[in-house]
Parts: structure tokens; C-alpha cells; sequence
């Protein structure tokens, strides 16, 4: 645990350090770390056989959870664009 937060502030530093230059790259290779990260969990959670195993009972329960987590953040997305434009007097 010390390790990853160690790293994190020597991201935090070095983001701070480089804050005045401009790197057109990295959004894309933020975009591919991510998805490379989302590849290799799914690697790692498809060879474990109790994930596999318990993908039965848990898959709709999972389900039912994202739709419900998925739901709640469009509602109060929408709450709080609505009351961002209700405060700025109808603007856009």
C-alpha cells in the first residue's frame, strides 16, 4: 500500500513540476493504459476459478448494481445541470 501511494505522489510531483507544458500525447496514452488496465483485471479474473464459479450468483446482483449506480449518477447529473442553468437565469 505504501508502494502505490508513493507512486501516486511522485505522479502528483511530477504533474506539478511539468504543469506549464503542454503534452498533446497524453490523452491517448492515457487511454490506452486504462484499457490495457481493464484487459489485464479481465486476464486476471477470468483464470480464478472462484470468479468464474461465482459469476452465477453474482451476475445479476452486479447487474442490478451498475443499473442502479448507472441510474443514480444520470439523475443527479441532470439535478445538478438543471440547477446550474435555474441559477444562472436560464442561460444556454
Amino acid at each position: 500500500m505504501l508502494q502505490i501511494i508513493l507512486i501516486m505522489a511522485a505522479g502528483i510531483a511530477t504533474g506539478w513540476l511539468l504543469r506549464k507544458r503542454t503534452f498533446k500525447f497524453i490523452n491517448t496514452l492515457l487511454i490506452v493504459l486504462v484499457w490495457a488496465l481493464l484487459f489485464f483485471l479481465g486476464v486476471e479474473a477470468g483464470e480464478n476459478p472462484a470468479v468464474i464459479e461465482g459469476l452465477k450468483d453474482l451476475g445479476l446482483e452486479a447487474l442490478l448494481l451498475s443499473i442502479a449506480g448507472t441510474a443514480g449518477s444520470i439523475a443527479l447529473a441532470w439535478a445538478l445541470w438543471k440547477y446550474i442553468r435555474h441559477k444562472e437565469g436560464g442561460k444556454r
